[in-house]
């Protein structure tokens, strides 16, 4: 398959089950919302070693959120209902309780229960108090700037990691714009998130390592600089590859996510140095959710 000379490859990316949750944060203006939506979203990039996966969906006008302020919508991901509900609590006491005028809401009603301010209330040292409004329970806790006010649960789902494609370029500031393209188009698509820097990976992985200490890699096939020393995928004139990964709440959120994604890169062609369209495949090994390319571009 050729999309306005971008040869789109014919293999699938793999993907994995995890378990997800959104929160909303508000704030007295955008601003605010955003601090304390990145810093909680913060190092969390890949659950090899972060804990979790968690990005900004999107940001929310005062009319969709709880409070009537600015806000803005992330989410979580992690491979466990307690690790996710773990990392939720903490990242949620570290980096919103504190953020000035912050609160903090579930941003999702259906699924099983995990604790919001349900434990966050406690550092109120007794002086929180709770009130229940149309069947939802808040807290209000007292802090220096006023009160911090938090719901009491928010809800986990089932979910899907490790979406993704790889743009392969003639050059790195080709790739990169591509990628910009791309993350651009997708940052509209709802329930996902581009979970690494800028929602862009340069260090692809591979699962396994000759270090026995590693279960992952640097994907050696897809690096330029080692076509003369590995079992290359590419072709001459590629000098840089970069991944973007999509972590969504259903399979279908993941597909039009990477549609939108691929057609952004596509919409560049040749002309601006994209040769190919490519994805993470390990055989089937690493995850049950196949995600082929030519058929979400058909």
């Amino acid at each position: 398959m050729i999309i306005n000379g971008v040869e789109i490859d014919a293999t699938f990316a793999e993907a994995f089950p995890m378990r997800a949750t959104r929160v909303i944060i508000t704030a007295q203006n955008l601003k605010w919302a955003r601090i304390a939506a990145e810093s909680m979203t913060g190092f969390a990039t890949s659950v090899i070693a972060c804990g979790c996966e968690a990005g900004i969906e999107r940001e929310l006008d005062p009319s969709e959120t709880p409070d009537g302020r600015p806000g803005v919508a992330a989410m979580l991901f992690a491979m466990g209902g307690k690790v996710l509900a773990k990392q939720l609590e903490t990242r949620a006491g570290q980096c919103v309780l504190t953020a000035p005028t912050s609160a903090l809401f579930a941003g999702l009603q259906e699924g099983e229960k995990i604790p919001l301010g349900k434990n966050l209330r406690f550092f109120g040292d007794g002086f929180q108090i709770s009130k229940v409004l149309a069947g939802k329970r808040y807290w209000r806790i007292p802090v220096m700037d006023g009160e911090f006010l938090c719901e009491e649960t928010t809800a986990m789902v089932k979910a899907v990691g490790g979406g993704n494609f790889l743009i392969l370029a003639e050059s790195q500031p080709q790739a990169l714009a591509a990628c910009e393209a791309a993350i651009e188009a997708m940052r509209r698509v709802p329930n996902v998130i581009m979970p690494f820097p800028g929602g862009v990976v340069r260090s692809g992985s591979k699962v396994g390592s000759k270090y026995k200490a590693l279960n992952a890699s640097t994907n050696d096939a897809f690096c330029p600089t080692l076509k003369g020393q590995t079992r290359t995928a590419l072709s001459p004139e590629i000098e840089s590859v970069m991944e973007i990964v999509i972590d969504g709440l259903t399979e279908q959120d993941i597909r039009n996510a990477m549609r939108v994604g691929i057609g952004a890169v596509c919409g560049l062609g040749r002309q601006h140095g994209i040769r190919r369209i490519s994805a993470g495949n390990y055989g089937g090994k690493l995850g049950p959710f196949l995600f082929h390319l030519q058929e979400i571009m058909a």
